[in-house]
C-alpha cells in the first residue's frame, strides 16, 4: 500500500477525478456554460495524461518486471482483497493520452457542432463520463477495478448513440448493449475464476500465471478471449459494429474507434496473455486463424459496401485482425505491433469518421454512389480524405504501415507452415485494404460531383433532387476553424507515429518481457 503521494500518484486520480466532476458540474449549468466547463475538463485531463508521461522518463525500467511509472494501491474492499489499484506502463500509457486527446477534440467539436437538436451541454457530459471508464480501464491493476470500469463506459455509449444518432439509431444503440453484455457477462465469469484460484486480484502479482493452475488458465483465457472479442470486435462477433457506426454522431464513431475498441485488444494483451500465459498459448493457432479470417473477410466485405460510415466501420473487423495476429504470435515484436496498430488505428479511423461526419453534414448523405468529384467541390476536405485513407491501407511513412508490417513479420518468426501460410494470407489481406481504399477514394474524391446548393439557413449543403446534367456542382462549405483544430493533431500523430514509432513503444519491453515470460 502506498505511504503517501507523489505528484504522479495525484496525477493519477485526477485524471478520474477531473471528467467525472466537469461532467457533473455541466449537466448542472444552462447549455453554454456547461459546455464551457465540460471543455475545460478535457483539457486540463489531456494534460494530466502529459504529467503520467513525464513519470516514465523519470522512473527507472527493470527488465522482466511489471515497474509502473506510477501508482496509487490502496485496500478498497478488504474482505474480498481488492484493492483501489491505478498504474500506468508503457503498455497503457500510449491509449491513456490517446483517450485523452481523442476526448478534447470531441469536445472541442461539440462547441460547435451539435449533431440533431440535442443537447450539447449533455452529449460532452456523457463523453466526460465515457472517458472516464475508459481511462479507468487502461489504469486499473486489480482485476476486479477492472471490470467496473469496463462496465462504466456501458451506458454513456448507449445513451451517445441512442440520443443523437441516425435513424435508425435505437435499434443500434440496443445491438451494441446486448452484445456489449453478453462480453461483460463472460468477463466476470473470467474474473470470478480467476480469483478465486489465485486468491487476489492484484495483477501485478497475477501476471506470469502465478499461482494458477494450467486447466483454470485454460479455462480463464477462454473466457477472457471471448469477452474482449466482443467489445475489440474481432470476427465473427463483430456484426454489432456497422450498425453503431453508421448511425453514431461523429463524435461518438470517433470515441468508439479510436479508444473504446481497444479496451478489447488491451484487455485481451493485459488480462490475457499477462493473466493466463500457458491459455494464450494453448488457444494461439485458433486465435491467428480467426484474426486472419477477420483480415481478409473485413476486406472483401468493404468491397462491396455502399455506405461511407459502413465501409470505414468495416474497415476495423480488418484492421483488428492485424492486431490480434500480433497478439496471437505471443511475442515482444507481435505484441509490439499489436500496440503500434492500436494506436495508429485510433488515430487514422478517428480523422476519417471526423472527415466522413463533414461529408455527410455538407451533403446529406453517405451513399457512395451519390457522392463523388469531392475535390472538385471541396479540395481541402478531399486532401485530407486522401491522406487518411491512405494511412490507413497502410502507406510506409505513416502511422498504419508498422502495425500490420511487424504483425506478419512476427508471424513469419513464428515459423512453421501454419505460421507461413497466415502470414502469407494476411499480406494478400493487406493488399486488399489498399484495393478498398483506393475504390473509396475514385468514388468520394474523383468522378463527375452531383451538383449541391448552399443552404443559407446553415453551414453545410443541400442536394438538389433532379439536377441539370449541365449545371456546375456549387463548392461546398469550407472547413471551419473548429474543424480544422480537431483534424489537425490527428494528421500530425500520423505522420508523426509513421516516422517515429518508437514514440508509442517507448518502454513497453520491460512489461512485455514480463507477460511473455512464462512461454519462453
Amino acid at each position: 500500500m502506498n505511504p503517501g503521494l507523489d505528484q504522479y500518484s495525484v496525477a493519477l486520480i485526477a485524471v478520474l477525478a477531473v471528467p467525472a466532476l466537469a461532467a457533473l458540474i455541466a449537466a448542472l449549468l444552462p447549455e453554454r456554460a456547461g459546455k464551457l466547463v465540460a471543455l475545460v475538463g478535457a483539457a486540463v485531463t489531456f494534460g494530466l495524461t502529459a504529467v503520467l508521461g513525464l513519470a516514465g522518463s523519470a522512473g527507472p525500467l527493470v527488465l522482466n518486471h511489471i515497474t509502473p511509472w506510477a501508482e496509487i494501491n490502496y485496500s478498497w474492499i478488504p474482505a474480498l482483497e481488492v484493492d483501489f489499484h491505478l498504474a500506468v506502463d508503457g503498455v497503457s500509457y500510449p491509449l491513456v493520452v490517446l483517450t485523452g486527446l481523442l476526448t478534447l477534440l470531441c469536445c472541442a467539436y461539440t462547441m460547435k457542432r451539435v449533431p440533431g437538436a440535442g443537447s450539447g451541454r449533455t452529449l460532452m457530459a456523457l463523453l466526460l463520463i465515457l472517458e472516464v471508464g475508459i481511462l479507468g480501464t487502461f489504469l486499473a491493476f486489480d482485476l476486479v477495478l477492472f471490470f467496473l470500469f469496463f462496465e462504466v463506459t456501458l451506458l454513456p455509449m448507449y445513451a451517445v448513440i441512442a440520443g443523437w444518432g441516425g435513424t435508425e439509431r435505437r435499434r443500434a444503440a440496443r445491438k451494441f448493449v446486448l452484445y456489449t453484455l453478453f462480453g461483460s457477462v463472460l468477463l466476470l465469469l473470467g474474473v470470478f475464476t480467476v480469483v478465486a484460484a489465485a486468491g487476489t486480484a492484484d495483477l501485478s502479482a497475477l501476471t506470469g500465471g502465478l499461482g494458477l493452475s494450467r486447466d483454470t488458465q485454460y479455462v480463464a483465457f477462454t473466457l477472457f478471449a471471448l469477452a474482449f472479442a466482443v467489445k475489440a470486435p474481432l470476427w465473427p462477433l463483430h456484426t454489432w459494429l456497422p450498425d453503431a457506426h453508421t448511425e453514431a454522431p461523429t463524435v461518438g464513431s470517433v470515441l468508439l474507434a479510436g479508444v473504446l475498441l481497444k479496451m478489447g485488444t488491451y484487455g485481451l494483451i493485459r488480462i490475457g496473455v499477462g493473466v493466463a500465459p500457458t491459455g494464450a498459448a494453448w488457444a494461439a493457432p485458433v486465435l491467428a486463424v480467426l484474426a486472419v479470417a477477420a483480415i481478409v473477410i473485413g476486406s472483401l466485405v468493404c468491397l462491396r459496401q455502399t455506405e461511407l460510415k459502413r465501409l470505414i466501420a468495416y474497415s476495423s473487423v480488418g484492421h483488428m485482425g492485424f492486431v490480434l495476429l500480433g497478439i496471437a504470435t505471443l511475442t515482444v515484436t507481435g505484441v509490439q505491433a499489436a500496440l503500434l496498430g492500436n494506436v495508429a488505428h485510433g488515430v487514422i479511423t478517428g480523422l476519417l469518421f471526423f472527415l466522413a461526419g463533414a461529408i455527410k453534414d455538407r451533403t446529406h448523405t453517405g451513399d457512395l454512389a451519390s457522392l463523388g468529384g469531392l475535390r472538385e467541390t471541396a479540395p481541402r476536405l478531399a486532401g485530407l480524405f486522401g491522406f487518411a485513407a491512405i494511412a490507413s491501407l497502410g502507406l510506409p511513412g505513416l502511422a498504419g504501415f508498422w502495425g500490420e508490417a511487424f504483425a506478419v513479420v512476427a508471424a513469419v518468426r513464428r515459423g512453421g507452415p501454419l505460421w507461413i501460410t497466415l502470414a502469407a494470407i494476411a499480406a494478400v489481406g493487406g493488399a486488399l485494404t489498399a484495393a478498398y481504399f483506393l475504390r473509396l477514394l475514385r468514388r468520394v474524391t474523383h468522378g463527375a460531383p452531383p451538383a449541391f446548393v448552399a443552404d443559407d439557413s446553415s453551414p453545410t449543403a443541400v442536394a438538389l433532387p433532379e439536377p441539370a446534367p449541365s449545371a456546375p456542382a456549387a463548392p461546398l462549405a469550407l472547413i471551419s476553424r473548429v474543424e480544422w483544430l480537431a483534424w489537425a493533431p490527428l494528421v500530425l500523430l500520423a505522420l508523426a507515429v509513421g516516422l517515429v514509432p518508437s514514440l508509442v513503444l517507448f518502454g513497453t519491453l520491460d512489461p512485455l518481457g514480463a507477460m511473455t515470460e512464462a512461454l519462453r
